[in-house]
């Protein structure tokens, strides 16, 4: 339990969560009919949520096991099956009832993760209940420099085992795509494909005033929250730190007026800056000077034409691209629809007010 509910962090239970209920039903149907599903989306939408939300409903209600395994930090195979079998291991092995294989990741990991490999799914495919499995930031396998044909071992070992389902949650797009769509990889056609867009502003100002009316006999304003859906895009995590914040200035008894927003995001953008600054610093002067010119246009398009490059005083259309490409693998910026945009919103508004004010 929590004394906010606009939780910023984590997955609180079914009553701190916001509508998903067709989505909720679509993804508990496809895994309970056996599907294989990659969830795809941006980040901070609420996906990982969304799975937590499912899993607790198919452990409620259903005889299941659940298993949701964070990626994004591994680098290697071996950290890969690292992750993967301390998190799937450590739950069955106590349940588990024939002999029991030895686990312990070693040298040979990173030489022959097929071993360990073998013995994670031998623990799925003999565990006493069916077993969903999902493997967040699942675009993170194609960045290991060992990779040494992972997906398609992946491929061979979920083939196999029909005792467990998997969902593949990852927030970039492209890579993604590349992966389930793209008939020369491992996983064409091996899921199925769910996209996840954000809650509805109808959806999310019915939760809103739920939850203030509920929670501290409070009230908030209609326009509040769709001026704050409208800046963030619907983007899940920005919605809530920002409602958080407001729910805390707002006495119980009272009401959540318009003129209070601007205070709410100054104060979060207060307590980031000093992270902001540093992760700016930290940025090599290229990179850092094209990222600017990025947060300058708010969405830049052609960065690497000479307009743009002029207009910026870059160096050159080549150093841009260098830059770039450090900034969108690092997570600093994103590349959609032909724009290139700072990721992180409340980063972008840091900008707009200490350096572009």
């Amino acid at each position: 339990m929590t004394d906010n509910p606009f939780v910023t962090s984590g997955y609180a239970g079914p009553e701190y969560f916001c509508d998903r209920v067709e989505e909720t039903q679509t993804l508990v149907d496809l895994l309970t009919n056996g599907n294989n599903v990659a969830l795809i989306s941006p980040r901070r939408l609420g996906k990982t949520d969304l799975i937590h939300h499912c899993f607790n409903q198919l452990e409620k209600h259903y005889d299941y096991y659940t298993f949701i395994i964070d990626i994004y930090a591994t680098d290697s195979v071996s950290d890969f099956v690292n992750v993967l079998g301390k998190s799937i291991l450590e739950s069955l092995k106590p349940k588990y009832i024939n002999n029991n294989p030895v686990w312990g990741i070693g040298v040979g990991a990173t030489e022959s993760p097929s071993v360990t490999l073998d013995e994670i799914f031998e623990y799925l495919g003999n565990a006493d209940r069916h077993c969903f499995v999902a493997i967040d930031e699942f675009q993170q396998i194609t960045r290991y420099k060992d990779n040494k044909n992972i997906e398609a071992m992946l491929r061979t070992y979920i083939q196999r085992c029909p005792n467990a389902t998997f969902v593949f949650s990852g927030s970039q797009r492209h890579l993604m795509g590349e992966m389930f769509v793209s008939p020369s990889r491992p996983f064409y056609q091996s899921t199925t494909i769910f996209n996840l867009h954000a809650i509805p502003l109808d959806k999310y100002t019915e939760f809103a005033e739920r939850q203030f009316a509920i929670n501290g006999n409070r009230k908030i304003s209609r326009d509040v929250v769709e001026a704050i859906y409208n800046q963030f895009n619907g983007v899940t995590s920005y919605l809530q730190k920002i409602m958080n914040i407001l729910y805390m200035k707002t006495p119980a008894g009272t009401t959540c007026h318009y003129d209070m927003i601007e205070s709410a995001i100054q104060s979060y953008l207060q307590l980031s800056s000093d992270t902001y600054e540093a992760l700016l610093c930290q940025m090599p002067e290229k990179q850092r000077n094209v990222f600017l010119a990025i947060a300058s246009e708010r969405r830049a398009k052609a960065i690497s034409s000479s307009a743009f490059v002029k207009k910026y005083n870059l160096p050159s259309a080549s150093s841009v691209v260098s830059a770039i490409k450090g900034l969108v693998e690092k997570d600093f910026v994103t590349h959609e629809k032909n724009e290139y945009y700072v990721y992180d919103l409340f980063f972008q508004l840091w900008i707009e007010k200490c350096y572009l004010g």
